[in-house]
């Protein structure tokens, strides 16, 4: 009972923090809007103009990556997968999930998987983004993709 209570939890604790990237990505994105809609000034402003979009849009993918993971876990966890391995199908420690709640793979899988770049027993493919159509239409993945070349 305790690891479904713990996993309750983290459930909340995911939503909230996915919610607050939502919001500090859809702030990003505007500001960024806003920085590209500016002219005028000398080569230095433009620069710093440069250097400060370059900064917010590292900013941006680092959080939209978290918020893609944030959505797997939300997604196993209404198909119950949540807290099983993808590579060993055995459950991940507790410990391992209160640390990183949107972790997919116990510890020696993970080991695994850094040192030949594929999850041991097939899993899923990660070079890819998903949507996992989370019902909510206020922010898809595919709405804080950025091109600021």
């Amino acid at each position: 009972m305790a690891r479904k209570d713990a996993i309750e939890n983290m459930k909340e604790i995911l939503l909230k923090r996915r919610d607050a990237l939502r919001k500090a990505l859809a702030g990003d994105l505007s500001m960024l809007k806003e920085l590209n809609e500016q002219t005028g000034g000398d080569e230095v402003d433009a620069a710093l103009d440069a250097a400060q979009n370059e900064l917010s849009s590292q900013l941006a993918e680092v959080e939209s990556r978290e918020l893609s993971q944030i959505e797997v876990a939300l997604e196993r966890m209404r198909s119950g997968s949540f807290g099983t391995c993808e590579g060993c199908n055995t459950n991940i420690l507790l410990a391992r999930l209160q640390a990183l709640p949107y972790a997919t793979c116990c510890i020696e899988c993970q080991r695994e998987m850094e040192r030949t770049g594929e999850i041991p027993g097939g899993g899923e493919d990660w070079g890819r983004v998903v949507d996992v159509g989370s019902g909510d239409p206020d922010l898809l993945i595919g709405d804080i993709e950025l091109d600021v070349s």
